[in-house]
């Protein structure tokens, strides 16, 4: 791994985006038994960070605590926050509602990809942790998911720079385990509210800053599924289920996978076997008189992937619902499972009145129930990807689910009515490629 020296260059940097940032994976859940796969409780090789966090706020660079990271630092006086929550309603800086303009204009006259320098918050956080017993082991790695920070964030680990990353709402992984220690670690994590990537999150919304999702560390068996794609369809009469899964390994390994389909009931209905090559494994499997799934109801599969290394000895076991529908544009017109389907939806954001965009499960349960009183059956995930707990909600209880990418830049061309093209990001610039991308 390339090592970097952390620059504050990076934050009007566009090729500077992800330093030291995993590749993105699918982010399925996997368990060490069965037993605990099918229970689907907590994951034992996930420990949250989540929690009270010490803190200090600065409004610009300029005033922040510049080494907070080195071990010997004394943050002793420093508030405390919590985490996951926005920076803006625990009591410090200010929060602001803009529209189609970005929170600067009018304040600062700078032009993309430049960001305003007398104002630009800096939240520091510092965790303390000793890792659980369960992750100790030398022999593996250990990393740390950040599900979601607004909108650029440094990371440090006993003094030592790990990473830096852009992009609010989608998570952001780092291994740990060169950095790692015996008994406490410090881990150091500076937020900026502005960055390069706050040209591409112009969303009509609250302007808020922070660790505002979960923050976890975990760590993986031996041999792994980092990527798991599956894909249910239905064949051309509609009662056939067609099931295709592709599975793609952490790294190449001798190993094979089983994989058990069981409906809402706990039966099996298909069972398929396949060896890895070269670190992927695909499956396929016809299932005959499928329950399919609609908003009306949403029936649910689950598959039960276990994964054996080459002595045979179960490694890994990943739980994952699906369910068979097919969408088509027939005539112009959409269909679900072979009849017209009109989408009665909603634009939401992720939101609660008192945290924000930081949100609970209850508060996800909250807003499938009122749409569902509301004859609701489609929801707009307006303007980014939500959590991954909203997508398997929507899966449960049946909701069409018509998702965003955190991609919106009309400020940039519209200055207050006024189109403006000598400001366009990203339009066919190609500097802007790889971190619009």
């Amino acid at each position: 791994m390339t090592t970097h020296t952390p620059s504050l260059d990076w934050l009007t940097d566009v090729t500077k985006f992800a330093v030291h940032r995993l590749p993105a994976y699918s982010d399925h859940k996997y368990y060490a038994t069965l037993e605990e796969a099918e229970q689907q409780a907590d994951m034992a090789w996930r420990h949250s960070l989540n929690g009270s966090w010490k803190f200090n706020y600065a409004t610009n660079p300029a005033s922040r605590p510049v080494e907070f990271y080195a071990p010997g630092f004394e943050y002793g006086g420093w508030s405390d926050i919590q985490v996951p929550g926005h920076i803006q309603t625990q009591g410090f800086g200010q929060m602001q509602y803009v529209n189609t303009m970005y929170p600067w204009d009018g304040h600062s006259d700078v032009r993309p990809p430049h960001i305003p320098e007398d104002h630009n918050p800096v939240g520091s956080y510092i965790k303390s942790f000793v890792l659980p017993e369960n992750m100790a082991s030398d022999a593996q790695p250990v990393f740390i998911s950040f599900q979601g920070v607004e909108s650029a964030f440094y990371v440090w680990l006993n003094g030592q720079f790990v990473g830096y990353s852009e992009d609010s709402f989608t998570p952001s992984d780092f291994e740990l385990t060169p950095f790692l220690q015996a008994g406490e670690n410090k881990l150091a994590v500076e937020v900026y509210q502005r960055s390069t990537g706050a040209w591409l999150e112009d969303q009509d919304f609250w302007r808020f800053s922070g660790i505002f999702r979960d923050v976890y560390l975990y760590t993986i068996p031996t041999v792994h599924v980092r990527d798991l794609h599956a894909k249910a369809d239905l064949d051309a009469s509609y009662t056939q289920g067609l099931l295709e899964l592709k599975l793609t390994l952490e790294k190449p390994a001798t190993a094979y996978a089983t994989v058990d389909v069981k409906d809402a009931t706990g039966h099996v209905v298909a069972s398929l076997k396949a060896d890895f090559t070269d670190g992927t494994a695909s499956l396929s499997a016809s299932l005959e008189q499928v329950q399919r799934w609609s908003a009306e109801k949403p029936s649910l599969y689950t598959l039960f992937i276990q994964i054996y290394d080459a002595s045979g000895s179960l490694v890994e076991v990943i739980p994952q619902k699906m369910g068979f529908r097919k969408f088509e544009l027939i005539n112009k017109v959409m269909h679900l499972n072979g009849k017209r389907i009109v989408f009665k939806g909603v634009n939401r954001h992720e939101f609660n009145a008192r945290t924000g965009r930081a949100i609970s499960r209850e508060d996800m349960l909250w807003d499938i129930r009122t749409l569902k009183q509301n004859n609701m059956n489609a929801v707009r995930t307006s303007h980014y990807p939500n959590q991954t707990l909203w997508y398997e909600l929507c899966d449960e209880y049946g909701v069409y689910v018509i998702d965003e990418m955190n991609l919106e830049t009309h400020g940039s061309w519209q200055k207050l009515g006024a189109v403006e093209p000598s400001w366009n990001i990203p339009a066919n610039l190609p500097e802007w490629q790889g971190i619009v991308m």
